[in-house]
């Protein structure tokens, strides 16, 4: 599933594509993607509206609309494990998993989904309920440690705890452990506020790295000739993705990058982690 990387990564190129545009005609292929909205109000809504922007929260794409003279108002999308978000030609023709479609007065955004998970609805209320941003100025260790202060449920999954920490994923949670050497059984309001400001560090380290990298997950402009077409997640055997730099996620049984021992698997609320059992035992 995507995380914070995934979905910043695929913000910055929507925005500049995106803003300015008016949304002329909306087709709606499948109702559960923009569910609670209903089809009619969302069609209603959309239709003559401009888009302002496209920024991120958490894992979420946030279109900034406005219709006429009113209020602007927010368009939430969702990629879900399998959802792809682009600006094709207008007449190219549909995919089979097109879930929405939006006809521009330039070109037609695409929203496919193979596996119906993603969403792109109008209730955007769920944002409300999100912890702070671990990319923004006023995340650091204090407020980490203040946040854990009470709480009795192991480090790693606390993690993924969208509450706590707006965008952190599974695979980027195992790897800030393993960067602040942090055991991802340690108890979360036993960390000192020493391994809470090393945490915050590693944290702000991996998702940088991975934005800058252009995410775990290749990344294909397949389109036209200055590589503006299709933007989507997902394999290309004809093209060459980015490369991975995951020390710990998913190499059970490869040796650490620091200490040479043996990378371990174990599940945690569901969950695969991987983690260095000699680095990580503090």
């Amino acid at each position: 599933m995507p995380e914070l990387p995934e979905v910043e990564v695929l913000v910055r190129y929507l925005d500049p594509i995106l803003t300015g545009k008016v949304i002329r005609g909306v087709k709606v292929h499948r109702a559960k993607s923009i569910r609670p909205t209903v089809v009619g109000i969302f069609s209603k809504r959309l239709i003559g509206s401009k888009i302002l922007g496209v920024r991120r929260r958490a894992k979420y794409l946030l279109f900034n609309l406005r219709k006429g003279d009113s209020k602007t108002y927010t368009l939430l999308g969702h990629l879900g494990m399998t959802g792809r978000m682009y600006v094709q030609r207008a007449g190219q023709g549909l995919p089979k998993h097109a879930a929405v479609s939006f006809r521009l007065n330039q070109g037609e955004f695409v929203f496919e989904d193979t596996r119906y998970f993603g969403r792109m609805t109008l209730a955007a209320d769920v944002i409300d309920k999100l912890g702070p941003e671990p990319l923004s100025e006023g995340f650091n260790g204090e407020v980490l440690f203040e946040a854990l202060s009470n709480c009795r449920q192991a480090i790693k999954p606390k993690l993924l705890d969208q509450t706590l920490l707006a965008g952190v994923g599974n695979i980027y949670a195992s790897e800030a452990l393993w960067h602040a050497r942090i055991s991802p059984r340690k108890i979360a309001r036993r960390l000192t506020r020493a391994h809470c400001e090393a945490l915050t560090v590693s944290v702000v380290k991996v998702l940088t790295e991975a934005i800058n990298q252009g995410s775990t997950i290749p990344l294909d402009f397949p389109g036209e000739k200055d590589g503006d077409g299709l933007f989507y997640y997902g394999s290309n055997d004809g093209q060459q993705g980015y490369e991975e730099r995951l020390m710990v996620y998913d190499r059970e049984g490869e040796p650490c990058g620091r200490c040479r021992a043996s990378i371990c698997k174990i599940v945690q609320a569901a969950r695969s982690t991987y983690f260095c059992p000699k680095c990580q035992c503090g």
